[in-house]
């Protein structure tokens, strides 16, 4: 469920205030736990670092991103790859065409 229009876009007050801190345009990483921070204007050009439950993601704000949330740039799960028969196969073709493309 979104939040309320009347209410607007939740944005966390102490990384309002990590961003006043700094000069514009400064690449100085701001560390946050705040994942359901939506990006707003003010936040363009910084980078951040947000948690993701094990460690930090750095996240460089762009024009794109604002009214996303922080959260969104920072993924909680890592994907290796399905598993079984069909993946073998999948995978010892791709070697086979990299071993021929890399030796003609």
């Amino acid at each position: 469920m979104a939040r309320s229009i009347k209410k607007g876009p939740f944005v966390d007050p102490k990384v309002l205030k990590k961003i006043a801190k700094l000069k514009p345009g400064d690449k100085t990483p701001i560390k946050t736990w705040s994942r359901d921070c939506v990006i707003s204007p003010e936040m363009v050009g910084y980078v951040f670092e947000v948690h993701n439950g094990k460690n930090f993601t750095k996240v460089e704000i762009r024009e794109e991103m604002i009214g996303h949330k922080l959260g969104e740039f920072a993924l909680t799960r890592k994907f290796i790859r399905h598993g079984g028969r069909m993946q073998r196969e999948l995978e010892a073709k791709t070697k086979v065409q990299e071993s021929t493309s890399s030796s003609s």
